[in-house]
């Protein structure tokens, strides 16, 4: 099997702009071809996982990758899947956050000579001309067209903003850039950059007279349509800091029954012949397939130490025993105490198993709370320090464990 029709048998591949020519391009190792990443915030998360699971592909059968950081196309802020327009960012918080993201993609993405490189569109985008840039580069953007693209089409009614609608020249400028430097001739991207990438494409042909291609990937959405990697507490991050090892480990091994093999597919390594053979399982069958995926994608990310420390404990903590080195910890200080105590109540809140009060309310009342295996049944149980200070566990419904002590 090539690595387009391993690709496509993953179900990776949503659409292309010439399938026979990139299949040919890829598959015999001839592609240069990038992904942006905009630095948006202080860490990569599950969405740009499965990326660098397809540059690693890619670069596994010989092509060459450009992982390029969006420090310039970050102040204006990318419109595709967005609501609403996003924060403006200072060039010195920009900055900041690429950094932490070369560090994580090092983690996944051979870095070493020939083998991919790393660029920042701030060094040709922060220094344009605009009058220059308008009339040699915007004059080859139909308006009309641009707004048939569903990341503006999305937009209209809640109102779009000028600076947004600029996007999509600065991105296919990028594409422009990177094959005239550096022999691009591939960009990849999720399925919705669709538009930008295409009119990268075709800025490319205009400017450049070369064919370059382009191809998106299936987005990361559950069987009902949402994003992956949102959780009550917010994203799953791939900084340890942000989202530990072992909460990591947790959202894959407690996803749902119907996401496991696509996820399997989509985000290993692991043949597909092996991954075949655990279609079939259905209800607690499914359990070791979970903990195969949550094993899996937590050695790419932290490595198979830290993946192994997680598993050991999730396991311990579904068994007799609990190994409290890699669970989830709040540390409570002397503001978190009311004479003395805290309520079970606030203790959800404060530890992020609950958002608010009333949620936290609703699970103790649905009997999904307990405090050291003892289930919580009153809203009013509270916890002295005394109690605190030498630690307890908090088991919320059936999978999720959390530690809180006193320091």
């Amino acid at each position: 099997m090539t690595v387009f029709e391993e690709l496509k048998a993953r179900g990776l591949v949503a659409q292309t702009t010439d399938e026979e020519a990139i299949k040919e391009l890829i598959d015999n190792g001839r592609a240069v071809f990038y992904i942006g990443f905009d630095p948006t915030a202080d860490s990569l998360h599950v969405g740009h996982f499965m990326q660098l699971i397809v540059m690693r592909h890619l670069q596994r059968a010989g092509n060459r990758a450009i992982a390029l950081i969006g420090g310039g196309t970050t102040m204006v802020g990318d419109p595709s899947g967005r609501t609403d327009m996003r924060s403006m960012m200072t060039q010195e918080q920009i900055q900041q956050n690429a950094a932490r993201f070369r560090d994580q993609m090092g983690r996944i993405i051979d870095f070493s000579e020939g083998r991919a490189i790393m660029v920042d569109n701030a060094e040709w985008l922060l220094g344009l001309n605009y009058i220059e840039f308008l009339r040699d580069i915007g004059v080859h953007f139909s308006v009309n067209r641009m707004l048939t693209a569903e990341c503006f089409k999305s937009r209209m009614e809640k109102g779009l903003s000028f600076i947004e609608f600029n996007y999509m020249l600065m991105q296919s400028y990028d594409f422009l850039v990177l094959c005239q430097r550096y022999g691009c001739n591939l960009e990849c991207g999720g399925d919705d950059q669709w538009s930008n990438i295409i009119s990268g494409v075709d800025l490319v042909r205009r400017k450049e007279q070369k064919e370059v291609f382009g191809i998106t990937f299936t987005l990361l959405l559950t069987s009902e349509g949402k994003k992956m990697g949102k959780t009550q507490k917010g994203a799953v991050w791939l900084d340890a800091e942000k989202t530990t090892p072992y909460e990591f480990y947790q959202y894959w091994r407690n996803i749902d029954d119907s996401d496991v093999i696509r996820c399997l597919k989509m985000l290993t390594f692991l043949p597909l012949q092996q991954i075949a053979g655990l279609e079939a399982l259905r209800g607690s069958e499914l359990n070791p397939a979970k903990e195969l995926l949550a094993f899996e994608l937590t050695s790419l990310v932290h490595g198979e130490n830290e993946a192994q420390d997680a598993q050991t404990t999730a396991r311990s903590l579904f068994g007799s025993g609990a190994d409290l080195d890699n669970m989830p910890q709040t540390e409570l200080s002397d503001a978190d105490f009311t004479d003395g105590c805290i309520t079970a109540v606030d203790l959800l809140v404060r530890c992020s198993l609950a958002p608010s009060k009333a949620e936290a309310k609703r699970l103790i009342q649905q009997g999904g709370v307990f405090i050291d295996e003892k289930k919580v049944e009153d809203f009013s149980r509270s916890l002295s320090r005394a109690e605190l200070e030498a630690g307890v566990i908090i088991k919320k419904g059936k999978k999720t464990y959390h530690r809180a002590v006193c320091v």
